[in-house]
C-alpha cells in the first residue's frame, strides 16, 4: 500500500500557486466618440391624393444618417507587460487609432495601463478582435447606443438660439434705455456661449471626428510558480495514508469478525434451546 500510494503520487499533476485576484479601476476619461451609420427606409408615395392602393405606386429609398456610440471594455492581464504594452500601441497605429486617454501606474511587476482609443469604425472590429486576444482576457463587453435623436436635438436647439440671436440683435439696434442695452448685451452673450457649447458638442458629431471607442485596460502580474514537492514530503503523505488505511482496514475486518461471531453464539444458543424444548 505504501508503494503504491507513493507511485501515484508521481502521476498526481502540481498544482500551481493561487495568485492574487486582479482589480481594475474605473476610466475616467469623459470623451464621447460618434459615429455614422447610413440606412435607407422604403417609403411609398401615393400615385393619387385620394387613392389608397399603394401596390402600384412608385418607390424611393429614404437614405437616414444613424448617429451612434459605439464602446467596448476590456480588461486584460498579462506576465510580459512591456512586450504587451508595445503589441497594443503597435496594433492601435495600424488601425489608425488615437489615444485619447492615457494612465499608466504602479511599481514594476504590479502596473497597470489605461487607454481610451478612438478608432474609425471600419477598423473597430479587428482591433477589438486582437486586444481582446492579448494577455489574459478577465472581461470583455461591446455596447451599441443609438444618439441620432440626441443629435437632431442639438441641431433643433442651435437653430433656435440662432433666430432668438438674430431677433435681439435688431432690437439692439432700435436704441433704448441704458439699462435695457445692458440687459439686452447680457442676454445675447449668454446666448453667444450657449451656441459656442452647442458647436462643441455638436463638433463630436462632426464626421471627420467620428470615431467607435475602446477602453482597454492591461495589469502586470507575476507568472504563476509551481510547487515543488520532495521526496521527504511525497514519503511522509504516502506513510501517513498507508497507516490510516491499514487501521481502516484492521479495524473492519475486527468488526466483521466480531459480529460474526456473535452471529454463531446466537445461532449455536438458538438450536440448543430447540433441542432441549423437543426433549
Amino acid at each position: 500500500m505504501f508503494c503504491f500510494r507513493l507511485g501515484y503520487g508521481y502521476t498526481m499533476k502540481v498544482e500551481e500557486v493561487q495568485k492574487e485576484e486582479v482589480n481594475f479601476d474605473n476610466f475616467e476619461s469623459t470623451k464621447n466618440n460618434y459615429a455614422t451609420d447610413k440606412y435607407s427606409n422604403d417609403v411609398k408615395w401615393e400615385k393619387d391624393g385620394s387613392s389608397t392602393d399603394y401596390s402600384a405606386a412608385p418607390q424611393s429609398a429614404l437614405v437616414v444618417d444613424q448617429k451612434y456610440e459605439k464602446i467596448a471594455e476590456v480588461k486584460s492581464e498579462t506576465y510580459e507587460f512591456d512586450k504587451e504594452e508595445k503589441n497594443v500601441r503597435d496594433q492601435i497605429t495600424k488601425a489608425n487609432g488615437l489615444i485619447q486617454y492615457e494612465r499608466k501606474y504602479g511599481n514594476k511587476g504590479k502596473r497597470q495601463l489605461q487607454l481610451q482609443i478612438g478608432v474609425p469604425p471600419e477598423n473597430f472590429d479587428s482591433l477589438y478582435s486582437i486586444l481582446i486576444s492579448i494577455g489574459i482576457t478577465h472581461s470583455k463587453e461591446i455596447i451599441k447606443n443609438d444618439k441620432t435623436n440626441d443629435y437632431l436635438e442639438l441641431n433643433a436647439r442651435k437653430a433656435s438660439l440662432e433666430k432668438t440671436l438674430a431677433s435681439l440683435i435688431l432690437f439692439k439696434d432700435k436704441g433704448g434705455k441704458i439699462d435695457e442695452y445692458i440687459n439686452l448685451e447680457n442676454r445675447i452673450l449668454e446666448i453667444e456661449e450657449q451656441l459656442q457649447t452647442l458647436g462643441v458638442n455638436l463638433g463630436d458629431f462632426d464626421k471627420s471626428n467620428e470615431f467607435c471607442t475602446i477602453k482597454f485596460a492591461l495589469s502586470e502580474s507575476s507568472a504563476p510558480e509551481k510547487i515543488t514537492i520532495s521526496f521527504y514530503h511525497r514519503a511522509k503523505v504516502a506513510l501517513e495514508w498507508t497507516i490510516a488505511w491499514y487501521l481502516r482496514v484492521i479495524s473492519s475486518l475486527f468488526f466483521v469478525m466480531l459480529g460474526a461471531f456473535v452471529l454463531m453464539l446466537i445461532i449455536e444458543k438458538v438450536a440448543v434451546f430447540r433441542k432441549w424444548k423437543k426433549n
